[in-house]
């Protein structure tokens, strides 16, 4: 009886050393499991043993480089509400220059006016311009502008638009111009959507590059740019508007020449502005000229700086004989004078600029 006693004694001290083995081997692997997985997690530290502990460095990868500004150019680089403005930047073969747009942006980033780009040479060299007009609505301050290409912005660059005034003017209009503003007319409005789909579009053409002329050799105005204006009805009720060219006191007959090289994509009667004509002379850029007396050009037909397209007059909304005369910039009206004073696209100065940059 002792000597069973004894062995069942013997027995469970046997048991209890393989358990503690057991236990001991157990912690060992569940050591190289936590050594394996944090290798592959890439964690800092590993716990070998109670009394050790090994640093393990993970390689950290540095953030890829910001990519390089995009160089702008701005010509000019200040100016005033209603003025058109270049802007010039290198594609670096990044893509045809219709996907590239152009937006101006004022102080609270809200947009003002875009336009699309186009290529400045023939070559495809990888130089894009686009032209873009400061609305006359644009307060004075801080502006940008943003290049973008399929919605991702490429670049920004910053410039000033500086204070301007504008005149004010109150027009009595009679019964039959009267009607022409007030009363509803489906043909004015096809007419009206043929026109903002005209000088709403943006070409690939360059057919002029230089400064503007004066479309009739008078230099008397009845209105000028950015004019803002009462008209005042024969039933007594007003409406506002912004005159958005200058008109030209001439009297019937006064012939009217081309301000620039271009083609002409509008020669006919409209409600609105009697006999028209629209030229294209580069992309996104028409001058305009309205209530002539007579057109002498046909649409389609390119015109030399200086040609006869047609002789002043009154029809249309008119209160007397004069010239409309108006430049589109990607459907924002411009002031004509800012074209008369310097070239519209000057090439010489963008390279020169873009050279200055490095990027040429």
């Amino acid at each position: 009886m002792k000597a069973m006693t004894g062995l069942k004694h013997k027995l469970s001290i046997l048991i209890f050393l393989l358990l503690l083995a057991d236990c001991s081997t157990a912690k060992k692997e569940a050591a190289r499991e936590a050594v394996s997985t944090a290798e592959q997690t890439g964690e800092m530290s590993v716990e070998i043993g109670p009394a050790e502990t090994e640093l393990v460095e993970t390689p950290v990868e540095a953030p890829p480089e910001a990519a390089p500004a995009m160089p702008i150019v701005l010509i000019p680089e200040e100016l005033r509400p209603g003025e058109p403005l270049t802007v010039a930047f290198m594609a670096g073969g990044d893509g045809a220059a219709r996907n590239f747009r152009v937006a101006l942006l004022n102080s609270r980033e809200e947009r003002l006016a875009k336009a699309a780009a186009f290529s400045l040479e023939e070559d495809g060299a990888g130089v894009l311009a686009a032209t873009i007009a400061v609305p006359s609505t644009a307060l004075p301050g801080e502006a940008l502008i943003r290049v973008e290409k399929d919605g991702v912005t490429l670049g920004e660059i910053s410039f000033h638009i500086a204070d301007r005034e504008f005149a004010a003017e109150e027009i009595e209009l009679n019964q039959q111009n009267t009607n022409i503003r007030t009363v509803p007319d489906p043909q004015k409005t096809t007419e009206s959507e043929q026109l903002w789909g005209i000088i709403n579009s943006t070409g690939t053409e360059i057919f002029t590059a230089g400064a503007f002329v004066p479309p009739v050799n008078s230099t008397r105005r009845t209105s000028s740019y950015g004019d803002r204006r009462v008209y005042r009805y024969v039933t007594g009720k007003t409406d506002t508007a912004i005159h958005a060219g200058v008109d030209y006191g001439v009297p019937t007959g006064t012939p009217v020449s081309a301000c620039a090289e271009g083609r002409v994509v509008l020669a006919r009667f409209r409600i609105s502005t009697g006999n028209s004509v629209i030229l294209e002379h580069l992309p996104g850029v028409y001058s305009i000229y309205y209530h002539m007396d007579s057109i002498q050009v046909t649409e389609g037909a390119m015109v030399s700086s200086g040609d006869l397209l047609g002789e002043s007059g009154s029809t249309g909304l008119a209160t007397g004989p004069h010239l409309h005369w108006e430049i589109r910039v990607s459907g924002e009206n411009t002031d004509p004078d800012a074209f008369t004073a310097r070239p519209v696209l000057d090439k010489a100065a963008i390279l020169s600029k873009l050279g200055e940059l490095g990027n040429l």
